[in-house]
């Protein structure tokens, strides 16, 4: 079979040789422990989404769209220590972040949020003019001399790369921030209102123009808005403010031939998952497990209408060989099933040795064909 003959059959619980083999990536703090262990340098590309030949990942392909503000606010260094530094960031947000064991923008914790670019309506509709959808700059410059060559395609075609869509609730808190946000949806109703209704216009005038001339397998909505212990958002609010625009929005996908919206949140957002549905949202991940999001679990409660992907404890991969082989059998009934594609719930972090990941992806491939 084919990548896209052999999701397509997963997706819609069709029988297939193998699920597909897909996974998130990895820190790069744990690349650099994977060298020290002996991983050959020159054979791993690490662009996990597109696939991994090493590996064997099937292949996807993403049109890189660009739903950011432009322009971007100018990355100012307020201030900075041996230990720490404080910094606008390109999304006008002020952060204090460590700097101690960073590679890149890549840091071992979370940096402390000091300030954020929109606390009032005003803020918020002078932040709107960097949010212009016709700007030609959000697209590739080579798009449309592509389409014959994604028309005739025999691998997943994906609108937006991970982490180009962010969602209802991942934008709102970038530009009011998680606490400032969580009091808005009670004391500025409009500004909420606008926000969610602005979104879903930019991210469909944005996509309409490629969506026009390509189908597209999937587009994914990424929104982490839940922690361990539940959403940020309840039910009610998230109903009250994000579901019919979200709504408008996925019917609109899938109206110019997106075959499937997903939707990617970190936490334990299941409270949720019912309006998810009811929205038209076709698929939830990673399902992080220490945040109680089991896939078995989860297919029993929802059905055969809520595909799955992720779910593969990070916490099990140090423990070694037995343990992990161990952890994939309990996903069997899922790959008998189909409708699910298992995953690390994130991305692999450096407790993870080489040799672990090792016995993982050779677990996993058993596993991938029913045979674990």
């Amino acid at each position: 079979m084919t990548d896209l003959e052999r999701f397509l059959g997963i997706m819609e619980y069709q029988p297939v040789d193998r699920v597909p083999n897909h996974e998130l990536g990895v820190w790069p703090q744990t690349i650099e422990r994977w060298q020290s262990e002996g991983m050959p340098r020159d054979e791993l590309k690490f662009d996990w989404f597109a696939g991994e030949p090493y590996f064997g990942f099937d292949r996807r392909e993403f049109i890189s769209l660009n739903f950011d503000m432009i322009p971007l606010f100018e990355v100012e260094v307020l201030e900075r220590t041996e230990r720490y530094e404080v910094v606008r960031n390109q999304l006008g947000i002020i952060t204090r972040a460590l700097v101690e064991g960073s590679i890149g923008t890549s840091r071992m914790c979370m940096d402390t949020y000091i300030e954020f670019p929109v606390k009032t309506l005003d803020d918020f509709r002078q932040l709107k003019k960097r949010y212009d959808p016709r700007d030609p700059s959000r697209y590739p410059q080579d798009w449309r001399q592509n389409i014959l060559r994604w028309r005739s395609r025999d691998y997943v075609l994906v609108l937006g790369r991970n982490c180009q869509a962010d969602g209802f609730y991942w934008r709102a808190r970038e530009w009011m921030g998680t606490e400032n946000l969580s009091y808005a949806w009670y004391d500025q109703p409009k500004l909420c209102h606008e926000m969610m209704e602005t979104y879903a216009d930019f991210t469909i005038e944005v996509a309409r123009p490629i969506l026009e001339e390509i189908d597209v397998e999937y587009f994914n909505l990424n929104e982490d808005f839940a922690g361990k212990g539940g959403p940020l958002i309840g039910p009610e609010t998230f109903k009250k403010y994000i579901f019919k625009p979200m709504k408008r929005l996925v019917e609109f996908f899938k109206s110019k031939g997106t075959r499937y919206v997903i939707l990617d949140s970190d936490g334990n957002f299941e409270p949720l998952i019912p309006l998810l549905m009811d929205a038209g949202i076709d698929m939830v991940w990673p399902l992080e497990r220490a945040a109680g999001m089991n896939p078995v679990c989860l297919r029993a409660k929802y059905g055969r209408s809520l595909r799955l992907s992720g779910g593969v404890d990070k916490r099990v991969l140090p423990k070694g060989k037995s343990a992990i082989e161990e952890h994939l059998r309990e996903l069997l009934p899922l790959i008998e099933e189909g409708g699910y594609i298992p995953t690390v719930d994130h991305t692999v972090p450096p407790d993870v040795s080489w040799q672990n990941f090792c016995d993982y992806m050779n677990a996993k491939r058993k596993l991938l064909e029913g045979k674990l």
